[in-house]
């Protein structure tokens, strides 16, 4: 049996409890250095260093090549990395699948949404909900990056999307909508040549929408990857935004440009993995949020 051949043997008859060298090897792979992998599994420097040692001891092989500026994995490393993501997907699983059994309205649960949607939306509702059920650990985290539930990074998401992952279950609401937007008499107030337009940096369309906007002559003078900073911007009389109705409508310091008609944008998700969407916990929450969203529906749809 060739080295490789017996590393893999190896690594294919690991027991799960072996799982937490693989770990480490996870992540010095995915960070590419010892300080990185360091950040991603919550240790010091000094442990990673340690626990490669000690790996690269027990496999009696280089698992990663020393490169500039860190570690890449060897050529047996690669094969090892192959049969850690393996395993790493089947403890996700199998936490997953624990995770799922809790018979009671009982447990932690990781919410992923933007934050617009938890400031502006829902804040009302979580905080009813944890107050409803004092037994559930809700970890609100928000971001509009997408998260894997594959991996466990969140139990439920709450997304705007017109194609979710398929293999996600839950429930589509409806769409919501943008206007344009600025502080109270911002029109008046500023000369049609200093009248700038705000935008969100990350948006996947492009500046075509001023064409057809309110104030088609007005440049983008500044961007940003905050919706929430935009939406102070604007409201300090910095500039014009486009942005979602249920963000600017209630704003008093803000009205909708003349003539501005909102405009259907992506559909709104709850969504969850398979695996949980029969727990109650879980079952629960995603309802308590839906119905929230509902009755919100004018608001979030620009008719109010």
């Amino acid at each position: 049996m060739s080295r490789i051949d017996f590393v893999l043997y190896r690594c294919k008859n690991a027991p799960m409890n072996e799982w937490d060298q693989y770990r480490f090897i996870l992540a010095i792979h995915r960070a590419g250095t010892i300080r990185g992998a360091a950040d991603r599994l919550g240790v010091n420097h000094a442990t990673v260093s340690r626990r490669l040692t000690q790996i690269e001891r027990g496999f009696d092989a280089p698992v990663f090549d020393k490169v500039k500026g860190g570690y890449k994995a060897s050529e047996i490393g690669l094969e090892i990395v192959a049969a850690a993501e393996d395993m790493e997907l089947i403890a996700l699983a199998a936490d997953r699948k624990s995770r799922a059994v809790s018979a009671n309205l009982s447990g932690p649960i990781r919410v992923s949404m933007g934050e617009p949607i938890a400031q502006c939306l829902l804040q009302d509702a979580l905080l009813q909900f944890t107050r409803m059920h004092p037994n559930i650990e809700l970890t609100i985290e928000t971001s509009i990056n997408l998260v894997d539930l594959n991996r466990s990074e969140a139990d439920v998401v709450i997304r705007s999307t017109q194609n979710p992952p398929e293999h996600l279950v839950g429930r589509r609401l409806f769409p919501y909508y943008l206007c344009e937007y600025a502080a109270n008499g911002y029109l008046e107030k500023t000369r049609p040549e200093d009248r700038r337009w705000m935008a969100f940096s990350r948006s996947v369309s492009g500046p075509d929408w001023i064409a057809t906007s309110a104030v088609p002559d007005a440049p983008i003078g500044l961007r940003s990857d905050d919706l929430m900073w935009l939406l102070s911007a604007a409201r300090a009389g910095a500039g014009m935004i486009r942005t979602a109705c249920y963000m600017a409508d209630p704003d008093p310091d803000l009205e909708r440009l003349p003539g501005a008609k909102p405009i259907q944008a992506q559909d709104l998700w709850v969504l969850t993995h398979p695996d949980l969407k029969n727990t109650p916990r879980i079952k629960h929450l995603m309802g308590h949020l839906a119905a929230a969203i509902k009755e919100k529906g004018d608001l979030i749809q620009g008719r109010l």
